[in-house]
Formats: C-alpha cells, sequence, structure tokens
C-alpha cells in the first residue's frame, strides 16, 4: 500500500523508473470544467495524451483502465486514452436520479440584474425534483402536489426546505422557466485495455439473488432468461448467482433495474468532513475495483481525491498506490485509510 503526495505525472514516471507494474488502474481524474470553482478540475491534465501514456507503461499486459468524466467533456479524454495506446473496450453508464440541475434560471438572474426582489409563494420539501414533492403555497395556506410553476430557492434557511418565488420584472417574466442546461442524470466512465486480450472479474461482479446454471445443455424459458436471468439444465453444470454484469450501474430509479448493479451517491456521511466536490461512493468503488483486478492484484489511482479508491482496495483485497497533487486531500486519505490500521484490518 502507497499513498504519495505529488504531481501524478512525476510520480508516475518515478514509479516506472523503479520497475513498478500494476495490474489496474482505477481513477477519477478531473472533469476538466473548472467544477465548483477548483483550481485543479481545470488543467487540462484529463485531455493530456503523455498522462495516459504513463498509465499504460505501469499496466501489466491485458490489464484494464478505468476513468470518471463527465458528458461534456468524455469525448476529449477518451481520445487522450486511445492515442496513448490504449484500446477503448466499453463505457460504462453510472445513472443516477438524485441531484440538483447545473443551471442558470434566467427570469431569476434579470430579476436579480436588474435589482428585483422576489416575491416568497410558499415552499418546496427536499423532494421537490420527484413526483411526490409538497408544495406549501403562502397565500392560502393549503398544501399540494406537484407545484410545476413557481422557481425554487435554496436560501430558506430551513433544512428540507426551499423558498418558492416568482418573479417580478416584465423582463423575468418572460424568460421566467428558461435555463441554460438539463439535468445531470448520468456520468461516463471510459473502460480500456492494454494490449492482450485478458479477462475481466465477472463472477465476482454478477448482479442479483437469483441462481444461473451454466451447463451447455440447458432449457429456459423466455422469461427466465430475459426476465430472471435463470437457466435450467439438465447436464448438471455449475449454478452461479447473478445476472452477467453490465455497462450500466443505477442508483435506484422507479423502474425496474434489478439486472443492473445499484449504486446511490456518496452519502453525507461519505463526503463528511472533506470540501471534495465529487467524492465518489465506496460501494461503487468496491466493484469497479473487482472488475477490473484479480485478488492480491495491484491497483493505481493517479488521481486519488479522498481516497475511495483505496478503501475500496482495502475491503476487496487488493492493493493500491495512490497518488494525489492537493495537500488538503492527503489528510482525507490519510483519515480514510488510517480507520482499517485500527481495525486490524
Amino acid at each position: 500500500m502507497l499513498l504519495l503526495n505529488g504531481d501524478c505525472i512525476e510520480e508516475m514516471q518515478k514509479m516506472i523508473d523503479e520497475g513498478v507494474q500494476v495490474d489496474s488502474v482505477v481513477t477519477d481524474p478531473p472533469y476538466e470544467l473548472g467544477f465548483m470553482g477548483k483550481s485543479w478540475d481545470s488543467t487540462g491534465i484529463a485531455f493530456q495524451k503523455e498522462t495516459w501514456e504513463l498509465a499504460y507503461q505501469l499496466l501489466k499486459p491485458g490489464g484494464h483502465l478505468l476513468a470518471f468524466s463527465s458528458s461534456r467533456t468524455y469525448h476529449r479524454m477518451a481520445v487522450a486514452i486511445e492515442d496513448s495506446g490504449f484500446n477503448i473496450r466499453d463505457q460504462i453508464m453510472w445513472l443516477y436520479g438524485s441531484g440538483f440541475p447545473k443551471s442558470l434560471n434566467i427570469g431569476k438572474a434579470i430579476d436579480k440584474k436588474l435589482g428585483a426582489k422576489r416575491k416568497v409563494v410558499g415552499q418546496k420539501t427536499a423532494g421537490a425534483l420527484s413526483g411526490n414533492s409538497k408544495f406549501n403555497d403562502a397565500k392560502t395556506g393549503t398544501i399540494s402536489r406537484n407545484h410545476s410553476n413557481p422557481t425554487q430557492s435554496y436560501k430558506s434557511g430551513k433544512a428540507g426546505m426551499y423558498d418558492v418565488t416568482e418573479p417580478t420584472t416584465p423582463e423575468a417574466k418572460q424568460h421566467e422557466g428558461w435555463g441554460t442546461a438539463i439535468k445531470p442524470a448520468h456520468e461516463p466512465i471510459v473502460m480500456a485495455r492494454k494490449g492482450v486480450n485478458k479477462p475481466l472479474n465477472l463472477d465476482e461482479c454478477r448482479v442479483g439473488d437469483f441462481e444461473q446454471d451454466t451447463s451447455k445443455n440447458r432449457r429456459n424459458t423466455q422469461e427466465e432468461q430475459i426476465f430472471k436471468g435463470g437457466w435450467k439444465g439438465d447436464k448438471g453444470g455449475e449454478v452461479v448467482k447473478g445476472r452477467w454484469p453490465a455497462n450500466v450501474i443505477h442508483d435506484g430509479l422507479e423502474e425496474d433495474w434489478s439486472k443492473y448493479f445499484y449504486c446511490s451517491k456518496a452519502s453525507k456521511k461519505e463526503k463528511d468532513d472533506t470540501n471534495h466536490p465529487t467524492v465518489k461512493p465506496i460501494d461503487l468503488m468496491r466493484y469497479l475495483v473487482k472488475l477490473v483486478t484479480p485478488k492480491d492484484g495491484l491497483v493505481l489511482d493517479p488521481f486519488a481525491g479522498t481516497g475511495t479508491t483505496g478503501e475500496a482496495c482495502i475491503l476487496e483485497g487488493r492493493n493500491y498506490y495512490l497518488i494525489e497533487k492537493t495537500k488538503e486531500y492527503i489528510s482525507d486519505i490519510e483519515k480514510r485509510i488510517n480507520k482499517y490500521d485500527r481495525l486490524g484490518i
């Protein structure tokens, strides 16, 4: 196990010079959007061919790379990864229904620019983005559901409640309901491989609690094949648990997603005591680490953030090399990792 505080380009080159080789690279590099005003998210390092060439050199032949990105910048990172020598194998899509739209309300912005104070007409609960949200009407005192017109404001000061305001100026009324972006609902993950055809650890990542018979002489109904994933063999093949892993991961949308791996966004507890804006959930990282790394294998994360990949490695019996340039996140990583030392893991 190794944690390095430094520039990933420099540290990966040192590792190459020392003859280090890793079994997989599982990482969450910068989105290159200047996300939440963070300077480290706009350096361009995720788009640099050199970054991924170094990762390529560190990987054993047949090793896999998994790298998160944003829907707006995925294409540029994927091209850099491919140009560095990797073979792009797939794209894993992490779907989620939670989270707020990253959009500017044009009507509200106009009122603010003109110095007009908007009138509060009610409040919404924290579930305002779902069909079960409640709207408390300030005029009538009544409570209704799915109130669709007024604009949410997140400055009410009441936990779980949002002010609902209406436009004041004619210009704002004309543009009320217009915005600058649609709601983000997925995060793409590049899956790439170095050279030779090395298999993925699919059995350990099967999804669901049904049994499947792997015998060649098997009989199945259409329902069992498509919906339940169950196979009935008459030659006594090996019975394994779960459906074959897919290139979709979800966070619990209301549709029937039982055939796909479930993982919600990082919980409040997971994000406590850090100001890192893109903490990944431990369950997701455990799944990805297992998928591309053998037992006791070595995982490299050159953009370690708060160290979720390292924690996932500990819990899944893998080793890790973590590199993180930003000093303030090193203490987050150490706190995350050191708790397992105390537990003797």
